[in-house]
């Protein structure tokens, strides 16, 4: 479960492995560790389906809910190189049976996981007693206590420790997070295959989704007698006209491939809306596609559909992926609606535009490099861009000059009207994978070649989720956009640095990203999303040609 299996094990827990050792050694001498509970919807007495505690599976590679871990280590003793691990699962009892499933016996639990022991709940406390009598002062780590984000250690097996502070012994929360995170910053190769796994389901998913577009244009979607009315439709019948049809035909191809969950809540989104970021809860997701004369920055559009009216030309965003033994995919493609399944040129430019700035920090991904470095580049093509399409003014342009320059617009900041987000993030068992050892409270010192590396303007890096050097091991997103969002380009509506007359002519796009998941090699990088992204491809299965 955490590495590769032998002899029908699971292979030991993360806190055997070298990596977690090294960032533990001066601060671990035991650990203790609650696995999230059971949450249950309100008066159903029905359980949320339940996802365990990244960290806890980290360690453990245990998904039975409201379990523990108690794991010993000491430097310079046998424990070093062989910890001792106890897990404590649940026991089952008559009501688990009778109405969910219940957890697995001990006997079980001990053939699927390599630990030291496993036994219920009720034995922690003396196994607790017992490594204190073994060794003497020292610290008990757990994740942060009274947070919302972890499961609460039952007081009764916290008392003890917190009773043996006077005679030297102490539990803290301070370490056992930044190390866990600094440790899962980097991922093993079975880790890359589970998060390959989820990106290959995902990628199947957003095919899937383009293809039953491309479908519904050559007419390849008709529904029966009766359907709709004397029986309900079909999947072969379903056609996408509007966000909530392509989000739960996106979902159901990950499920039926076995995908519990989904990484993060999809983002789905059509016409202008394509321009929130995270545009998915709360009025998200459920707009039908824009049809007739939609304005441009309409974002109340609930249309009924009508076989009266034209489907208007348009962009549909999709940033989803699905979780595979908790590890996350993480993909975004954006795709032609109406216009017989092609870009208009408007929106053609602009993807194309996205996907070279995705394409440029993809050539210098490598370790050693700062993901700052990358980021500012992907600013630097944009602007680039802009200035050819004549949305940036250049020094070619009429009446402008010096002011108008690359550096000048990037010194200006006033790309982030249009790109405002960072360039992608660590990926893992989270989406937004280890925060504090992927974006330090310090950002590292960024060097090349022994000279500073100019950095562009602050505001690139205000949403930022990664700060740091790539390491071989990290996986990482990298999900440049361009986006004409009201709300933001109110801030450069005065800009003498835009022609706002051929800006005009782009705003209607929404909004592009695309996103693909990355794995950093030892001689650079290795793309894991099998889904195409190219414009030829990409229109070809959505026109229904391919």
């Amino acid at each position: 479960m955490r590495a590769h299996c032998q002899k029908g094990k699971a292979a030991a827990p993360r806190i055997n492995s070298i990596e977690l050792r090294r960032y533990l050694a001066e601060e671990l001498k035991k650990s203790k560790r609650y696995s999230s509970p059971v949450d249950y919807r309100n008066d159903t007495d029905r359980e949320i389906a339940f996802r365990q505690e990244s960290n806890f599976y980290y360690l453990t590679g245990c998904n039975t809910p409201s379990s523990y871990v108690l794991a010993a280590y000491q430097p310079g003793t046998s424990l070093d190189t062989t910890p001792s691990v106890e897990l404590f699962i649940p026991e089952a009892n008559l009501a688990d049976m009778m109405w969910s499933v219940p957890p697995v016996s001990l006997a079980a639990a001990q053939e699927i996981h390599d630990v030291t022991r496993v036994d219920h709940p009720p034995a922690l406390p003396a196994a607790v007693a017992k490594l204190m009598k073994a060794l003497p002062g020292a610290l008990f780590h757990v994740l942060p206590r009274a947070s919302p984000l972890f499961p609460a250690i039952e007081e009764e097996y916290l008392q003890p420790i917190l009773a043996a502070e006077n005679q030297g012994g102490a539990v803290t929360d301070f370490y056992l997070l930044s190390a866990l995170h600094r440790a899962r910053l980097t991922k093993d190769a079975h880790e890359i295959s589970l998060i390959q796994k989820a990106c290959d389901i995902s990628s199947r998913a957003h095919e899937v989704v383009m293809r039953v577009l491309g479908a519904a244009v050559k007419g390849g979607i008709v529904a029966g007698a009766g359907a709709g009315v004397e029986r309900p439709l079909l999947p072969g019948e379903w056609l996408i006209e509007k966000e909530a049809e392509a989000e739960a035909i996106f979902v159901a191809s990950c499920r039926r491939e076995n995908a519990v969950h989904q990484a993060y809540l999809p983002i789905v989104a059509a016409s202008t809306r394509a321009s929130t970021l995270h545009y998915c809860c709360n009025g998200g997701n459920d707009k039908e596609f824009a049809w007739g004369p939609v304005g441009a920055h309409d974002h109340q559009n609930r249309n009924s559909l009508s076989s009266g009216r034209d489907l208007k030309p348009q962009v549909l965003l999709i940033d989803a992926g699905c979780e595979w033994t908790c590890y996350a995919a993480d993909i975004t493609r954006t795709m032609p609606v109406g216009n017989g399944g092609k870009f208009t040129p408007e929106a053609k430019a602009i993807y194309e535009l996205v996907l070279e700035m995705q394409k440029a920090c993809m050539e210098i991904l490598k370790p050693g490099l700062h993901w700052d470095a990358a980021h500012l580049l992907s600013h630097r093509v944009l602007v680039r861009g802009f200035q050819k399409l004549g949305i940036f003014k250049s020094p070619s342009s009429p009446n402008s000059g010096s002011w108008a320059s690359e550096e000048a617009i990037l010194a200006s900041g006033q790309s982030t009207a249009f790109y405002p987000h960072g360039l992608g993030h660590s990926l893992g068992m989270d989406v937004h994978d280890v925060p504090s050892a992927s974006k330090p409270a310090v950002n590292t010192t960024i060097a090349e070649n022994n000279k500073a590396v100019e950095l562009g303007h602050t505001s690139f890096y205000e949403f930022l989720r990664l700060r740091v050097k790539l390491e071989e091991g990290m996986v990482v997103t990298v999900e440049p956009g361009i986006y004409f969002s009201p709300h933001l380009l109110a801030s450069v509506r005065e800009s003498a640095l835009i022609d706002h007359e051929v800006l005009k002519r782009y705003e209607s796009v929404g909004g592009v990203r695309i996103e693909d998941v990355v794995h950093i090699t030892a001689e650079g990088m290795e793309n894991l999303t099998k889904v195409k992204s190219d414009v030829e491809w990409i229109e070809g299965v959505c026109s229904g040609a391919l």
